[in-house]
Order: C-alpha cells, then structure tokens, then sequence
C-alpha cells in the first residue's frame, strides 16, 4: 500500500513538473516531438510549428499543472485523513 502511495506521488509530481516544462518552454517540446518522428520519417526537420499549436501546447502544460497539483493535494488530504483516523483510533483504544 505504501509503495503504491509514493507511486502516485511520483507520477503527481512528473505530470506537474512536465506541465511547467511544457507550458514555460513549448518549443522544447516541438524539438522532442520533431526528434521523436524524424526516426520514422524523412524530413521531419522541416516541419515547422504554427503559433496555435504552441498556444495549444501551453494549454496542455497548464492542465498538467492543474492535474498534477490536484493529485498532489489530494494525497497530502488523504495522509492527513489517515493520520486523524489513527489519532481518533488511539483516543479510543485509552
């Protein structure tokens, strides 16, 4: 249980630093994609990303933020909800 518990934090916290990097720098993540396709595909260097994609790219990075910081802060309430059980749980074992 406990493993699975710092998995979900990781993966919270990689989701939320990948929107940062995705929304402060998108072109960086048009370089990875453009890497990613050019070992497939000829003259995948020649593409060049419209404006709206990055704004759309941006969009994303923000909903990461949003999805990983909520993860984060529902993981924090969890702990918090588990240790006040465990208090309680104490409180009436005495």
């Amino acid at each position: 249980m406990d493993n699975c518990k710092k998995a979900r934090l990781f993966g919270s916290a990689l989701v939320l630093l990948q929107g940062v990097v995705t929304a402060l720098f998108p072109r960086a993540s048009v370089r990875l994609t453009k890497k990613m396709i050019g070992k497939n595909f000829h003259n995948a260097d020649e593409l060049d990303a419209k404006p709206a994609y990055l704004r759309q790219l941006r969009a994303v990075g923000v909903g990461m933020i949003a999805a990983g910081g909520t993860g984060l802060l529902l993981a924090d309430a969890e702990g918090a909800e588990t240790s006040e059980r465990a208090g309680t749980e104490d409180a009436a074992d005495e």
